[in-house]
């Protein structure tokens, strides 16, 4: 089997997930089976932290580590994987292209533009090893973000370029931009950026992507569009139709509550698709009954709508919590927020585990932070009570 078909069955059975915690070499020169063996019990999860989860106690009243939506998925989202369980002996590759033409339908773009997958991160990977294959490449991103492709990428030898954010916590773009250079093979962006929640400018993005697409792909990572008052208009899909060597990914693990479904696709000029799509199942690794599920549950306005009232409501919550007890936090422009803390990141939150309350800690720009996802208001009043305690 050659590197290529090696990296994509391995990718498949680590589920898009996972990657090796040594170095890509090292995994390349095992036998088949040892190497299977050895990424899925030394695997590092760049989708969830399940660290934090796994430590938790029993049970756990505020699970606020791993960005998921509460609310969801959908009452006809429900409905439709019970209805489909009957047929689910069945291949849904029907299904997996309806989904398909109702997104493209939807977003204004072909068929042939999208790419399915089992959620983003499968996808996300396969631009990682895709990116990698020019020996003394580089990925350019913001630092922090969600670093799923770039760190993938760097398993693979291929060099992290990452650039801070700005005094408000964006993306700089326009620091981001100048280092692009003649061994670049990718520029990452993450809007709304993980793990700080922040949108950078949509004119400046949309003006960004086009003059910087002409040296090397920009992939855009919009997996919490859905959170910003009008996605669509924030979003860069446009920039597809206009011939742009962009590439944008989508998730219903956010807002659609999808996270445990599975559900999730890149959009991007069909030539790109079709290398892509080499490195991952893409549309057959999702299952009979996710891909009903989003079928029904796609551009739903009333449960989005719904789910992100109920989001904002909590939000609000936390927002007045951390003002209470004298915190900052950055404003967020998704169902997360960040803020800086007064002790030692990892001390405060095992304490916070040990009231039942999971969240997540960051080191950057001299501060240790926490990022709290948003949850139902039972866990965000649990999350108050736990923080009281130990702030």
């Amino acid at each position: 089997m050659n590197r290529r078909n090696w990296l994509k069955s391995s990718a498949i059975l680590a589920g898009g997930l996972t990657l090796f915690s040594g170095s890509a070499n090292q995994l390349l020169a095992m036998p088949g089976k040892v190497a299977r063996k050895k990424l899925l019990e030394e695997s590092i999860n760049y989708a969830t932290d399940e660290s934090v989860l796994l430590a938790a106690p029993a049970p756990l009243k505020a699970r606020l580590s791993s960005n998921e939506n509460p609310f969801g998925p959908s009452a006809k989202a429900k409905k439709a994987i019970m209805e489909a369980l009957e047929t689910s002996y069945q291949y849904p590759s029907v299904y997996i292209r309806e989904l398909t033409n109702k997104i493209a339908e939807y977003e204004g773009v072909k068929p042939e533009n999208i790419l399915m997958g089992a959620g983003s991160s499968p996808l996300l990977l396969a631009a990682a090893m895709y990116f990698s294959e020019k020996n003394g490449s580089n990925i350019v991103s913001g630092d922090p973000t969600y670093a799923s492709l770039p760190r993938g990428a760097a398993e693979f030898n291929t060099a992290w370029t990452k650039v801070p954010l700005t005094a408000d916590y964006k993306l700089d773009l326009d620091a981001m931009e100048k280092k692009v250079d003649s061994s670049t093979s990718l520029m990452y962006i993450c809007n709304p950026n993980n793990p700080t929640g922040t949108v950078v400018d949509t004119a400046k993005l949309k003006a960004f992507c086009e003059r910087v697409s002409k040296k090397v792909p920009v992939f855009v990572d919009e997996a919490y569009i859905d959170y910003l008052p009008d996605p669509k208009a924030a979003s860069v899909m446009d920039a597809i139709n206009k011939g742009q060597n962009v590439i944008v990914a989508r998730t219903f693990s956010k807002l659609y509550g999808f996270a445990g479904l599975r559900v999730g696709y890149i959009v991007a000029q069909p030539e790109l698709v079709k290398a892509l799509s080499k490195y991952t199942a893409g549309g057959f690794s999702i299952s009979a009954t996710s891909v009903k599920a989003a079928l029904a549950a796609y551009n739903d306005q009333e449960f989005l709508q719904d789910a992100l009232k109920k989001t904002l409501a909590s939000k609000k919550f936390l927002y007045d919590v951390l003002k209470k007890e004298g915190y900052e936090y950055i404003p967020s422009s998704s169902n997360f927020v960040m803020f800086p803390l007064k002790m030692e990141g990892e001390k405060f939150t095992a304490e916070l585990m040990k009231r039942g309350v999971g969240v997540r800690n960051w080191k950057f720009d001299n501060k240790e932070w926490c990022r709290i996802s948003i949850g139902r208001m039972d866990e965000m009043q649990a999350f108050a009570d736990a923080f009281k305690q130990v702030s």
